[in-house]
């Protein structure tokens, strides 16, 4: 049966999870490293109406920019954490 054809299936679930089986929460940003949700987004996707998953699916690229891309520093920012030249 086609999903057209089947009256039972809800707007709800055609909207796929943007998961990635990259499970890893962000210590600080709270935020998952593979998808960017938080544990709550994750937690509540699938009661959440099509225009709830919409407005996360649509926050998502701004969310990986602003919290995933920034450097640590490399060694430089290791010597810093740490104090010192050693």
């Amino acid at each position: 049966m086609t999903d057209a054809s089947n009256p039972n299936r809800t707007e709800r679930e055609q909207i796929a999870s943007p998961c990635v089986k990259i499970c890893v929460i962000h210590p600080e940003t709270r935020l998952c490293a593979g998808c960017a949700r938080s544990l709550d987004e994750i937690a509540s996707w699938t009661r959440m109406s099509a225009e709830e998953r919409s407005a996360v699916l649509a926050e998502l690229p701004t969310r990986r920019v602003a919290h995933f891309t920034k450097r640590r520093g490399g060694r430089a920012g290791r010597l810093a954490r740490r104090g010192g030249d050693s």
